[in-house]
């Protein structure tokens, strides 16, 4: 027994562990690479009284039972020192041939973690308490709800990478977004028809932006997305047939170069069928679109509907500036306030519209694009009371005019 390595209190130190000058305890272990660490702790056991003024931690022997615990599961201790950020990091580089927005995305979640001090953790360190403290915080800093879940969708499967390659056990970040911070993300709602109506005659008669109008009138009628309504152009409308073929949207990267990227999804290609109103005013739109020096060439397309001073295809920020504009300067003129009007607002009121009028599902859902049925079914939870009465006393009218027929005509029609 006297041969064996003792503390400064006279306990036995096991292999691996020693104790210096300081009174600071030490376990070297060797990792899963072959490669010498230290871990330290002011206590031997659990028990041990902590010196004054030194902070609390683990034990060095509960130290010791998690490393040997991940030694022996294959989990690299002490998540191979690597930080958030550096997970993230490592995570966004596996990232390969996303598009420019995507990709930008990634850039904005990376530089935010750098100046956030909690990208500076350890990932081992990472508990979900922590995980769902930093969201919080997050949101009170003044970040909403949709750029948190931005954030989330990029951390989340970065941790479970981590979970993957044994760094380790359990992804803190496995739990639902809602129960921890407030969703405070506005809906974006339609616009009543009468609105609608309103907008359009506003802008129809405005001396500035009347020349606007023909496409704001296609975005309220389509229900395209404003990234594939600034990609159309002549080549995709067919005035004998009546047509516009949806297969591809333009972008802007914050480079400020100019992409054609697929539709949003497999569903948003499709080929529309055109009203006669809209036929009329895509008419209009192409006789009077301006005949550029040289036409600009974008992903091996030509021909964009819409042009800025500079000769360049006009992309979703200046419809959107557009919308803007309008609604400041209409409720400046009238009492009674225009809500926000944005091009995809225009989307959402086309949807609207669609399904109070009694359209099959499955048609609006392919004319919208929607890759999930769900998105459109969702469009009919915004119908409100008057709407429901509407259609209850159109059906009713109906069944009675049924009634009202003649008993044989009935039995034809049931045949």
């Amino acid at each position: 027994m006297s041969g064996k390595r003792r503390d400064h209190k006279n306990c036995v130190l096991r292999n691996g562990e020693s104790q210096r000058k300081d009174g600071r305890y030490a376990f070297k272990y060797i990792n899963a690479n072959g490669q010498p660490q230290f871990v330290y702790s002011w206590k031997l056991e659990k028990t041990d009284k902590l010196p004054s003024g030194k902070r609390d931690d683990l034990a060095l022997r509960e130290k010791e039972k998690l490393i040997q615990r991940d030694l022996f599961d294959g989990i690299v201790p002490n998540g191979g020192e690597m930080t958030v950020l550096q997970l993230v990091q490592k995570y966004v580089l596996q990232k390969t041939g996303v598009r420019p927005s995507t990709e930008a995305g990634y850039r904005t979640v990376i530089n935010m973690i750098t100046k956030d001090p909690f990208g500076g953790i350890r990932i081992d360190r990472v508990k979900p308490s922590n995980a769902k403290l930093w969201l919080i915080k997050l949101q009170k800093d003044g970040r909403s709800y949709n750029s948190i879940h931005t954030i989330r969708g990029v951390v989340r499967p970065a941790f479970q990478m981590a979970v993957d390659d044994d760094l380790i056990r359990k992804n803190p970040f496995e739990f639902q977004l809602a129960t921890v911070v407030v969703n405070d993300s506005v809906t974006r709602e339609a616009i009543t028809r009468k609105q609608e109506r309103a907008f359009l005659e506003f802008v129809k008669n405005d001396r500035h932006f009347s020349k606007y109008h023909d496409g704001i009138y296609l975005l309220f009628k389509t229900g395209l997305r404003v990234s594939e309504f600034v990609g159309l152009t002549i080549h995709d409308i067919d005035l004998q047939k009546r047509t516009i073929d949806v297969n591809h949207q333009l972008q802007r990267t914050s480079k400020m170069e100019y992409v054609i990227e697929p539709t949003k999804t497999n569903a948003g290609t499709r080929v529309l069928p055109m009203t006669e109103d809209v036929y009329e005013c895509v008419k209009r739109i192409i006789e009077n679109r301006p005949k550029p020096k040289a036409e600009p060439i974008i992903g091996g397309r030509t021909g964009f509907l819409y042009l800025n001073k500079n000769g360049r295809p006009m992309v979703a920020l200046h419809w959107e500036k557009y919308f803007q504009h309008i609604c400041q300067k209409y409720n400046k003129i009238y009492k009674v306030q225009m809500p926000k009007v944005t091009p995809h607002v225009c989307r959402h009121t086309y949807c609207s519209n669609m399904a109070k009028s009694g359209m099959n599902p499955k048609t609006l859902q392919y004319l919208m694009g929607h890759s999930d049925i769900g998105v459109t079914l969702n469009t009919y939870t915004h119908l409100k009371f008057e709407d429901a009465q509407e259609e209850l006393q159109r059906v009713v009218k109906g069944q009675q005019s049924e009634n009202l027929l003649p008993s044989k005509i009935r039995l034809v029609r049931q045949a």
